[in-house]
């Protein structure tokens, strides 16, 4: 399902909340992050078709709060909200009148992403970080996860220096599919209601409970 490879993608974003230093440019990143209690963002997702090379283009909003509630909001080309509580999360499909339900260690059934969502992961526990140098006035991540699994045997992140800050990560497959988001208009600890976090289906939506899905 769609929304679990948007998880992956949100996965190694958040996994700088709590990035550790495989250098001195990790470290400062570490504490840029380590200081932030909140953030929201403009996104760009970018998903290729490995073999048919065709492109799939979404954008919307990103906002997040420590420790793991995330607000994901797809605009174009069609609406889709995902909303990810302490326990449960809901995939909104206005145009569908459908809402999936799921426990949110259901979805983050592998150490690994429980760690990401949670922010609690580190870098050189999951991956082997190799810093490729300026790429366009951003510094190049390569991550290799030491347990890869199917949906990301290999991811790249991009980093402001100025900022100290992630600007792009793609996420690749083991079919070699690529998942990049962008972020843009980042904002730093804005005020965000709880209610952003919340969810409650519209009447007449047609809701799919997978809350008691082993």
């Amino acid at each position: 399902m769609q929304f679990r490879i948007l998880i992956l993608v949100i996965s190694v974003l958040l996994s700088f909340s709590s990035i550790a230093g495989a250098d001195e440019l990790t470290s400062e990143i570490q504490k840029t992050y380590d200081s932030i209690k909140t953030f929201s963002a403009d996104f760009t997702q970018t998903l290729t078709n490995a073999a048919s090379k065709e492109q799939d283009i979404r954008s919307g909003k990103i906002v997040f709060k420590q420790p793991s509630l995330l607000r994901w909001e797809s605009v174009k080309p069609e609406p889709e909200l995902l909303i990810v509580g302490e326990s449960v999360v809901w995939d909104y499909f206005p145009e569908d009148e459908l809402a999936l339900k799921y426990r949110t260690q259901q979805l983050f059934n592998s150490k690994t992403m429980i760690k990401f969502i949670s922010g609690q992961a580190k870098l050189e526990e999951d991956f082997v970080v190799e810093n490729q140098g300026d790429d366009n006035g951003l510094i190049k991540l390569k991550l290799l996860p030491l347990e890869p699994e199917t949906g990301m045997v290999l991811a790249f992140a991009w980093i402001d220096p100025s900022k100290k800050m992630m600007s792009k990560v793609l996420v690749v497959d083991f079919y070699g599919n690529g998942n990049e988001v962008s972020m843009s208009n980042i904002e730093i600890d804005p005020d965000v209601d709880a209610a952003a976090f919340e969810f409650t289906p519209p009447e007449g939506v047609n809701v799919e409970d997978n809350t008691k899905a082993n």
